[in-house]
């Protein structure tokens, strides 16, 4: 820290007390200078050389005939009147970055300038500011937080804005000119932090990262920091990304971490000013850069919670649109606010989903034309919509834990991304096995819309055999689980293969009509194909216990067949496997070694589901 030393003689203050100072000398004194609560018994002399006011109301109180002078508007108080009574004293004082603004305003209240003597406080304090205070990064930054205490004579006195400009030229300085002290705790970026030596990765102790000044002036308050961010964002030399690197420090440092401190009746309107001023200071670069989408996303929760301007809360939602795929799901776990029922605010996250897809649709022809220019472009922002596609289905399937969740808002929020979005349809299975998990009240038109949204065809084997065995599935799409499951097996690549989970290029509407025709045509197609693989995996009666368990025997060798299922899938099974049977097949194939369906029942199973199950299950719904 800069300092500066004044005058040469010994101090001869001395206090009685708290509230009297007097200079002890062979002298009487023979003036009386109240400043607030503290009494100072001085001598007239040294007091009218170097200060214009003091001879003013010395001559005032002359004519009163007092020699009391009672001063109560006294910028930066007892402390620095002493300071500036020693230094007409010529005692020695000390300059420094915590009080040199207190003395500089208190020499201007007692206008102690070069008129009345060469060399006064005043242009002793301002080449000590300028040759010393305003050169250090660290004092500039003390300087400046104590200006707020002297308003509004540090402004009148331009030193506010003296101590921005200083700081701020700072932060645009190569960072490889760096030579002063700094604070940094956090860790390091990756590519300021290692450096490749053949195959090791060392510290470069060397290197000072961008964002160095970063976590100083998070130690000033809300209205000089924004001054100060305000002055190095119009530089323009500061990238958009340490910006946000900034603001998300200033916000972790000021910002409580429980709920109840954010919204307390103490600090409330605090932090709302704190978060309103932390969004208007945001790097506007159009969503590229910045700040992350996470931080922007704990702003809003933030924000909702404080009760911030609506102008404060539709640009994060603008700026989080624009940044969703970087979201987790964690993210978007955004609590509601009444009146809203549900415990999450799936409107707001709806809100911003709607606005993403609009601004990619916008943006769609220049992508179209930069895939044909043979960019990146296109195939980065293809990935994109993917990731936003998986986080949707996140975010479903945990919300839908939540009983309050409407079938509307599922519905609605799943239809909300393309079908490009989402090539693969296990996120969506697991949000509607969850949702059916969590509503076990739901009609049975209610449970077949909700099923509408997945195309089974775009589950993995792993889905496929999980769906094939839930009993909460409609009956349905169980049947319509194993027919793909069974057609792909069957027919390998060929065929109804070809619309497997994995490809993605179009789906479907899972209507009756629909269904039926597919799959009364892709029966008769592969029948053939299916009767040879389903003979090589039939199990023979004496393979069973009477129990309807397999032998080691016959257990070991259906591992090259199919799959053992429960029951209720063997049943449906049988059903379609009948149903397939039915299309043009003659009856001395009904009466070949494959007529059997492709698991047998125990005999428990077989009386069960003889007249009964047939007659309930005799068409597909």
């Amino acid at each position: 820290m800069k300092f500066m030393k004044l005058g040469s003689k010994p101090d001869a203050f001395q206090a009685d007390g708290k509230c009297i100072k007097y200079v002890t000398s062979d002298l009487a004194t023979d003036v009386t200078v109240n400043v607030g609560e503290v009494k100072f018994y001085l001598h007239k002399f040294p007091l009218l050389s170097k200060s214009n006011r003091l001879q003013k109301l010395v001559l005032k109180v002359c004519e009163e005939n007092s020699d009391e002078i009672n001063i109560t508007d006294f910028p930066g108080g007892p402390k620095a009147f002493e300071i500036c009574a020693k230094f007409c004293y010529g005692m020695t004082v000390t300059l420094n970055a915590y009080n040199v603004v207190a003395t500089r305003c208190a020499a201007e209240y007692l206008e102690m300038t070069e008129d009345v003597d060469r060399g006064n406080l005043i242009f002793k304090i301002e080449v000590f500011l300028n040759s010393s205070i305003f050169r250090s990064w660290k004092d500039s930054i003390i300087v400046l937080q104590t200006t707020r205490s002297l308003l509004p004579w540090s402004e009148d006195l331009k030193i506010v804005g003296r101590c921005v400009d200083s700081i701020a030229s700072k932060t645009s300085v190569d960072p490889a000119n760096i030579t002063w002290s700094y604070t940094y705790n956090r860790k390091l970026s990756a590519p300021d932090k290692i450096t490749e030596v053949g195959v090791k990765f060392v510290e470069r102790k060397d290197t000072v990262p961008k964002d160095w000044w970063v976590e100083d002036i998070c130690e000033l308050d809300i209205d000089l920091y924004k001054r100060v961010m305000i002055t190095v964002k119009s530089k323009g030399r500061m990238d958009g990304s340490v910006i946000g690197e900034a603001l998300r420090t200033y916000a972790v440092r000021w910002l409580p971490d429980s709920v109840d401190a954010l919204i307390s009746d103490a600090h409330s309107q605090r932090n709302k000013v704190l978060v309103e001023t932390i969004v208007c200071l945001l790097p506007s670069d159009k969503g590229v850069g910045g700040c992350s989408c996470s931080f922007l996303l704990k702003l809003l929760k933030v924000a909702i919670l404080v009760g911030v301007d609506d102008s404060a809360r539709e640009d994060l939602v603008k700026r989080i649109s624009l940044k969703l795929p970087e979201a987790s799901v964690n993210d978007l776990l955004i609590p509601a606010r009444s009146p809203q029922t549900t415990f999450y605010d799936v409107e707001l996250v709806q809100c911003i989903v709607n606005r993403y897809m609009v601004h990619e649709k916008s943006s769609r022809g220049l992508d179209a034309e930069r895939n044909k220019k043979g960019t990146d472009d296109f195939v980065l922002e293809n990935g994109s919509m993917l990731a936003v596609g998986k986080l949707i289905d996140g975010y479903i399937g945990e919300i839908s834990h939540g009983t309050n969740l409407t079938l509307a808002s599922f519905i609605d929020l799943s239809q909300s991304i393309p079908d490009s979005a989402r090539p693969i349809h296990d996120g969506l299975y697991k949000a509607i096995d969850l949702y059916l998990k969590e509503h076990p009240s739901l009609t049975k038109a209610e449970r077949k819309k909700i099923c509408g949204l997945m195309d089974v065809r775009k589950l993995t084997m792993d889905a496929s055999m999980h769906a094939a065995q839930n009993e909460r599935l409609p009956l349905r799409v169980v049947v319509q689980v194993l027919f793909f499951e069974q057609v792909r097996a069957a027919a390998g690549v060929q065929g109804i293969g070809n619309n497997n989970p994995r490809d993605a290029s179009h789906s479907t509407t899972n209507t009756d009509e629909e269904w039926d025709n597919k799959m009364t045509t892709a029966a008769a197609a592969d029948r053939k194909s299916l009767k040879k693989q389903m003979s090589q995996m039939k199990i023979k009666d004496d393979g069973f216990q009477k129990n309807g368990k397999l032998t080691k025997k016959n257990s070991k060798n259906s591992k090259s067949g199919m799959q053992l299922l429960p029951s209720r899938s063997r049943r449906i099974f049988d059903k379609l496997w009948v149903v397939g049977k039915g299309h043009g097949e003659n009856k001395s194939s009904e009466t070949s070694g494959s007529s059997q369906s492709p698991t047998s029942f125990a005999p428990g199973d077989t009386k069960s589901s003889g007249s009964s199950s047939r007659h309930r299950r005799h068409s597909i719904s």
